[in-house]
């Protein structure tokens, strides 16, 4: 089945007048290019000065949480930090611990939970709160704290309340149809909240609060250590969490990621993040968002998809090198064993898609299931064939809880918002879904195995109902060509030292080459010698390919810095290719 075919090579526009502005503001000619095309038009929007940050008090909530906290920390009160157990969650458990620790909270009256995806479901389910009123360090919590999560909790935050406990909700995700009746709830998301940006991360949204929380000390006590807490020293642990969850990088979370990596570059970084790099094998000095992404993240997200997140958040609260290193490697070990899974799981749903090649190639959306499956890897699943389908795509597995249920994790593509798919599939079959909730890129839900084909059959009809078919004709956007002359290290630096990520892609390039030699390596990837119409010389290579380019080739391409054998070159990665036709 090829419901896929190669992407077609496209140049996204870039407004000549923002070019111009960007220029005029001093603002180097490529980098002026790469941002017209992501939508920039004034180098105020490049900032990376933290006085220009959204200041918090505009976020519904976030100075009723902010008073009531404030009261805690000054009067002792016992504080539980409910965490969820993906990157986005350790990091905001980190932050939000060191965060109140920072503004005064008594270390031997503040800790944290975190659910097990196994055994307690996900954000502050009953089974949580039960755990919690019996917290082996703080006996009963005064304050229930969630981050990264809550919004959706309506029966956790009423057993709480029930049990004695006051909640806070701090939460990214969308509201359902009823808010659950905390204290106070800090979302950007729920209705009514005037924030410009709902595009905070879990993490994000606990840092702010944080913020608020010490502007509140503040206005209480000029003169004290809270109104000075060095808040700012948490950024690095914002930035891996923003980047990870894949929250569109808008002005403000790009200002965040950029401050994060900028304490990271200069070497005061949290030992956890620190010995994550170094068991990554990247160079702390020239950490990139892609570092954040794929060698920081997957390894804290390791952990909660296979045994345990308090492993991560340990490694992220740790002070310690030894200790913060021994964690960064028991993380790396997880993550080397999730990836060889994963790989299995991968082929295997390949595998299935090989087998459906009996039905139409139009087919807009896909589940796929295997009892065999690990749940707490199918979300890595969807994405992969995700990618290779183009088309939003669900892998459901058995619940280790309980075999009868099916846990699913869906990834969609640009122009099918995937939560509101699931929130159609609700209405039409009422039950259907036993747990839902996400975003438009990615959601989760839960279902009865019975139920799988009869989901299936809903999922591509909610698809058809909400999808532009426009959105299924894959193209590949590139930011152009280069001048062969401009291909060296200090662009590539130059490249690196930016932010970039979810709705801000990191610049890809695209020209017209001869191929002047090729061959396999490492038996699955293409190294390739490419020659520019001026005769430039360049090397590259197209990871997991083995399929030869023809002799004239567009190619699209990303530059990245390669240090094979102690020598620095600049090489292309080719994304994609397309046969240029001779005549």
């Amino acid at each position: 089945m090829n419901p896929n075919p190669t992407p077609r090579i496209v140049a996204r526009v870039a407004s000549t007048e923002a070019q111009h502005r960007l220029i005029d503001a001093g603002v180097a000619p490529v980098l002026a290019r790469l941002y017209a095309g992501r939508g920039i038009d004034d180098a105020g929007a490049l900032s990376r000065d933290l006085a220009r940050l959204l200041p918090p008090q505009p976020m519904k909530g976030i100075a009723d949480a902010a008073r009531l906290l404030a009261d805690a920390i000054e009067s002792g009160a016992r504080l539980c930090v409910i965490a969820d157990y993906d990157c986005d969650g350790a990091t905001a458990c980190a932050v939000a611990l060191r965060g109140l620790r920072l503004l005064g909270a008594r270390a031997d009256r503040i800790d944290y939970l975190v659910p097990n995806r196994f055994e307690h479901g996900y954000g502050l389910s009953v089974p949580i709160v039960e755990l919690a009123a019996e917290h082996p360090r703080l006996g009963r919590p005064d304050w229930l704290i969630t981050v990264d999560s809550g919004i959706a909790s309506v029966d956790g935050v009423n057993a709480a309340r029930a049990l004695g406990m006051r909640v806070i909700v701090t939460d990214h995700h969308l509201a359902g149809e009823r808010l659950p009746d905390a204290d106070a709830i800090v979302n950007p998301n729920q209705p009514g909240c005037p924030f410009a940006s709902r595009h905070l991360a879990g993490v994000g949204v606990a840092f702010y609060l944080l913020l608020a929380v010490r502007a509140e000390l503040r206005a209480r006590d000029p003169a004290s250590a809270a109104a000075r807490a060095p808040l700012q020293s948490l950024l690095d642990l914002v930035a891996v969490g923003t980047i990870a969850d894949l929250v569109p990088l808008d002005e403000n979370n790009r200002r965040l990621v950029a401050a994060g990596l900028q304490r990271i570059r200069a070497g005061r970084a949290h030992a956890g993040l620190r010995s994550l790099l170094h068991v990554a094998g990247r160079d702390e000095q020239r950490t990139t968002s892609a570092d954040l992404g794929f060698a920081l993240g997957p390894r804290i997200n390791a952990a909660g998809r296979l045994a345990d997140i308090s492993l991560g958040i340990e490694c992220l609260l740790s002070d310690d090198e030894s200790r913060a290193h021994e964690l960064a490697v028991a993380l790396d070990a997880i993550n080397r064993e999730r990836r060889g899974i994963e790989r299995t799981m991968r082929e295997q749903a390949l595998a299935a898609l090989d087998g459906l090649e009996a039905l139409p190639a139009s087919r807009d959306a896909f589940v796929l299931y295997q009892p065999q499956w690990h749940e707490g890897l199918v979300g890595l699943v969807a994405s992969r064939i995700k990618d290779r389908v183009h088309r939003p795509v669900v892998a459901l597995a058995p619940s280790a809880g309980d075999a009868a249920l099916l846990r699913g994790s869906g990834r969609s593509i640009p122009g099918v918002h995937l939560r509101d798919a699931l929130d159609w599939i609700d209405k039409k079959a009422a039950g259907l879904l036993l747990r839902f909730g996400g975003h438009a890129m990615a959601a989760g839900l839960t279902i009865r195995a019975q139920h799988v084909e009869d989901f299936t059959a809903l999922f591509e009809r909610a698809v058809q109902a909400f999808a532009d078919p426009a959105c299924f004709a894959r193209s590949l956007l590139t930011d152009g060509p280069l001048e062969p002359a401009s291909i060296d290290l200090s662009l590539v630096a130059c490249l690196d030292a930016e932010v970039w990520g979810q709705a801000f892609p990191p610049p890809l390039f695209h020209d017209e080459f001869v191929v002047a030699r090729q061959a396999v390596v490492g038996e699955r990837h293409l190294r390739v010698e490419l020659r520019t119409r001026c005769g430039r010389r360049l090397d590259a290579i197209a990871f997991g390919r083995t399929e030869p380019l023809a002799s004239r080739s567009q190619v699209a391409y990303r530059l990245v810095r390669d240090d094979y054998r102690g020598v620095a070159t600049a090489r292309l990665v080719i994304e994609a290719a397309e046969a240029i036709d001779d005549e």
